[in-house]
């Protein structure tokens, strides 16, 4: 490690799509500030969450677990704050540490932030406009965009780290959550159509009923909340679906145009300060999000839309830049590789694979560790009031998706009291990126549905988790 351990900055937004990153090549928006973080450093092709939805992804980048271990396995099962998280382990090592923004993994004793010397939150899933934060001081109303609140207050605290002290923030916003409620410096843009995914029409032909089940689509379940006007008169039922589309795509956008803005106001601050080349920089989301896709909206189903995470890093002192990884990786993995980062053992309890040494640090202490076979996605909340998202696991690998929707809630909270039977669905991504094709009874696909059985149940075994009762022991395995 260099001699100077570097400072931290981790911005976390809230269901920003990668294929809304231009970095990514996004066809519908521009992301010029976001873009130079990968300029500087690299950006992941292949991360993923392993449970899309927002307190679970949130509990297991901090902790550096998976839901079952954390215990944040739906929207209704609070953080316990006490347990290690990466924050601890360098609050211990000397960092000082901040969380500023949107927590949402619960509030009250037990709940709110801990290990930090500085936190202040917005309540629940806040609010877009003079929204109220939570500190130890109390609640407050702070008047303005959150935004453009959320940077400020992060830019103040840092600014007072004068000293010597190395210092980790996590900067989490609020957008472009639902119900996208832009600022009044971006509410104009992205007026021009918008490209319609090559998906939206999607017929769900070959899937499951458990994905048909599913109360995401565009055309049928945004409320008005969502779309602030009514559609206009007179409109067809596909003429609508294509309006709403509009509608939704255009708030979308504008509310991720004010975090690229925003993550520019914070890059700026730490070159005039001159901390830009010791910083460890890193921007991502909680999860990915449909824009249409398969004609949907949200996330929560394991189709690559959802799970893929946006993931720039930088650190210009330490690590190249204008590099790509392509290697699989989760939010899970996020607490393991800033512990390295910043030389700082990770606790015992943490899982994952640290992605430090993959970047090719110039203090680089050790080689890469093996690159991960795939990865283990599991979510919980079984037939969600909002959108009836069936609870599922899967194996994902380079070339294959396999998703075993075991349909039960197990009474978890959130969840729902109807049980469905189990189904099967399998993508082969090489052939069908778009994932339009479940090929699980394809007699051509048979050995492969078997390797993938056994490597799903030996993934869950890996990482503690427990697979359906109902799910038979993969053939081969005793």
């Amino acid at each position: 490690m260099t001699s100077r351990r570097p400072n931290i900055v981790l911005i976390l937004t809230d269901d920003h799509a990668a294929h809304a990153v231009s970095a990514y090549g996004s066809v519908v928006n521009r992301t010029p500030h976001i873009d130079a973080i990968a300029e500087r450093g690299w950006r992941f092709d292949s991360c993923f969450a392993t449970n899309a939805l927002c307190s679970p992804s949130r509990a297991s980048i901090l902790t550096g677990t998976h839901s079952h271990v954390n215990g944040v396995r739906t929207l209704y099962t609070p953080i316990d704050a006490s347990q290690p998280t990466f924050i601890s382990q360098l609050r211990e090592a000397g960092y000082r540490t901040a969380m500023i923004g949107k927590w949402h993994m619960g509030d009250g004793e037990g709940h709110n932030p801990e290990g930090f010397d500085y936190w202040d939150v917005l309540i629940e899933q806040g609010e877009y406009h003079n929204p109220r934060f939570l500190s130890p001081d109390g609640v407050r109303t702070v008047e303005g965009y959150a935004t453009d609140i959320i940077t400020d207050l992060a830019i103040e605290w840092a600014d007072a780290q004068d000293d010597d002290a190395p210092w980790c923030m996590l900067v989490w916003h609020k957008a472009p959550h639902r119900s996208w409620e832009p600022d009044e410096a971006h509410a104009t843009m992205y007026s021009d159509p918008i490209p319609v995914p090559g998906t939206y029409h999607d017929d769900y032909d070959t899937r499951t009923s458990s994905v048909r089940r599913t109360a995401m689509r565009v055309a049928d379940h945004l409320d008005r909340n969502d779309l602030k006007v009514d559609p206009p008169e007179g409109l067809t039922y596909e003429e609508e679906s294509l309006w709403k589309y509009q509608r939704y795509m255009e708030d979308y956008l504008r509310c991720v145009a004010s975090v690229d803005d925003n993550v520019g106001r914070l890059t700026s601050w730490l070159r005039d300060r001159g901390d830009l080349d010791d910083t460890l920089m890193m921007y991502s989301s909680d999860q990915g999000f449909f824009l249409g896709d398969h004609g949907w909206f949200d996330k929560r189903l394991m189709f690559d839309p959802s799970i893929r995470m946006p993931l720039l890093v930088s650190y210009p002192r330490e690590i190249p830049g204008g590099r790509v990884h392509d290697g699989i990786v989760t939010n899970v993995d996020f607490a393991h590789s800033i512990l390295e980062a910043a030389d700082v053992a990770p606790h015992a309890r943490m899982q994952g694979r640290s992605f430090w040494p993959d970047l090719e640090p110039i203090s680089r202490t050790r080689e890469p560790d093996a690159p991960a076979e795939g990865m283990y996605y599991r979510y919980w909340e079984h037939g969600d009031v909002s959108h009836n998202t069936p609870g599922h696991y899967g194996w994902r690998d380079a070339q294959y998706k396999l998703i075993y929707y075991y349909n039960d809630g197990y009474d978890l909270p959130g969840t729902t009291g109807f049980v469905y039977s189990g189904e099967w669905e399998l993508y082969d991504l090489e052939q069908d990126p778009d994932e339009l094709r479940n090929v699980y009874h394809d007699p051509a696909y048979r050995e492969t549905r078997d390797r993938l059985t056994r490597a799903l149940w030996n993934a869950q075994a890996r990482v503690g988790d427990q697979p359906d009762s109902r799910q038979p022991i993969p053939a081969g395995l005793s």
